[in-house]
């Protein structure tokens, strides 16, 4: 052991860097699979309805969730098992040098030679997303087309999906590249107390994202139409008022054209709160609910017309407590306390930028020795550097985020529809075929909300009163 830490000692500190950083990936690479293995364990295992959820779950649909999550955490092993190896190599075999000097290359050809820095750094940002979104394609398409199609949830053709995968990738470049560029010049000219203003920057630039994504970005991807009038919208509205949410307009998306997972948020600031529903939430408005009219099949082009024996999503009393549940989470401050937890957290790794970014170590560590591009260090830094503090982080917000949705839970319960949250709980949970028995490390890991059973637990006393 001693004569290892020798060895150890005696690598220059650019090649510790380097070894640490590849060590430390595999390590939450190999957690990340024994906790899946785990996992996987309990689907193979847990092949009948247990006793505490008898009244829950049929056996059906019990067995169906446990494939489909077999299926999806099989798939997660071999897709995390190529992007760690992938990862590796391009570390390895000196990838991210040779993409920059490739961007420098493209540059020079259109007239920018190495002082337009920027311009080179935003060439290699579109060729890394581009080599991203291309590598990443055969395990989106076998996850949408094998493992959704297989259990039910895909709507979309290969056509819609090819459309979709550009269009998103456009209007992602769309958005990165403008921002990039000005984060970048901001750190450029900003001197001593760049940090400052390159948090401030990145604040901005999120909560306009924020503000605009629904209203905007949103509606390129999916059709959103406001909830007709009628008995839902006024009870909607009603119960908004009750809490003092100031609700302007309240939105059905149609989601079901891509998949039939269904979701519900609210977004906005201050007195300009909206709320989205998805249409495969609503039992009344879903389109894998309804019947294709006489003539109507085989016109859609774009979209499966797939119908199905049970209805989906919930009634308007069970709408209504899901809604209940996520109006607490702006009642009890939740979005507010997240969004100064982001804030301080994007405040202190632009600090620690600032100090680590003239350490040449870093750079030589990744094959730069002869310059430091601003970009590579934002990516060496905040990607390889930052990664225990990240996944140290990722956890205690995990834990964080299961105690707001329990207080999100019992706020819905003081509004009294902890009787429809309780059958809400079991209709999505059936839905999105969710397996309600989980492996606790694996649940503790990585489970953002608490798993069924301790929700309807927590539900269960209120309900009965």
């Amino acid at each position: 052991m001693a004569l290892r830490g020798e060895l150890w000692a005696d690598l220059p500190a650019e090649k510790r860097i380097f070894c640490s950083v590849l060590l430390f990936s595999w390590a939450v690479y190999l957690w990340e699979a024994f906790l899946a293995h785990r996992q996987r364990r309990v689907y193979r295992t847990t092949t009948h309805v247990p006793r505490e959820l008898g009244q829950i779950m049929d056996s059906e649909t019990f067995e169906k969730s446990r494939l489909y999550q077999l299926d999806k955490s099989t798939f997660s092993f071999w897709s995390g098992l190529y992007s760690e190896v992938e990862g590796t190599m391009i570390l390895i075999c000196g990838g991210i040098p040779f993409l920059w000097d490739l961007s420098g290359q493209i540059s020079s050809r259109a007239g920018f030679g190495p002082e337009y820095e920027i311009i080179q750094s935003l060439v290699f940002l579109l060729l890394a997303t581009l080599f991203s979104a291309l590598t990443g394609l055969p395990w989106s398409l076998y996850n949408t087309f094998v493992i959704e199609e297989k259990h039910g949830f895909n709507q979309q053709t290969l056509g819609f999906f090819f459309k979709d995968a550009i269009k998103k990738f456009i209007v992602t470049q769309c958005i990165l590249l403008p921002v990039t560029s000005l984060l970048l010049y901001i750190i450029k000219i900003g001197g001593d107390y760049f940090f400052i203003y390159a948090w401030l920057f990145t604040l901005v630039v999120s909560l306009v994202l924020v503000t605009i994504y629904a209203d905007y970005i949103a509606p390129l991807f999916d059709k959103f139409i406001p909830l007709p009038e009628g008995e839902l919208k006024q009870q909607i509205e009603t119960m908004a008022k009750s809490i003092d949410f100031p609700l302007t307009k309240v939105y059905v998306v149609e989601g079901s054209k891509r998949s039939s997972h269904s979701n519900a948020y609210f977004y906005g600031f201050f007195k300009n709160k909206r709320i989205v529903l998805f249409d495969t939430l609503l039992e009344d408005y879903s389109a894998l609910n309804k019947e294709p009219a006489e003539g109507e099949e085989g016109e859609n082009e774009e979209t499966k017309s797939k119908t199905k024996s049970k209805k989906q999503g919930c009634k308007n009393e069970e709408v209504l407590a899901v809604l209940g549940h996520e109006l607490g989470h702006w009642k009890l401050g939740h979005t507010v306390k997240n969004i100064i937890i982001s804030q301080m957290n994007s405040f202190l790794c632009f600090f620690l930028f600032a100090v680590l970014i003239g350490r040449k170590e870093l750079f030589a560590a990744f094959g730069f020795y002869e310059t430091q591009p601003t970009l590579i260090g934002l990516m060496i830094i905040f990607q390889f550097i930052f990664s225990p503090y990240n996944e140290i982080l990722s956890f205690c917000l995990t834990v964080l985020s299961r105690r707001f949705e329990f207080q999100a839970d019992a706020f819905a319960k003081e509004l009294g529809k902890a009787k429809d949250l309780y059958s809400a709980l079991i209709k999505l949970n059936k839905d999105n075929l969710g397996f309600p028995v989980s492996d606790w490390i694996f649940s503790m890991w990585h489970y953002s909300h608490p798993p069924l059973l301790e929700r309807l637990q927590a539900l269960k006393d209120t309900k009965q009163e």
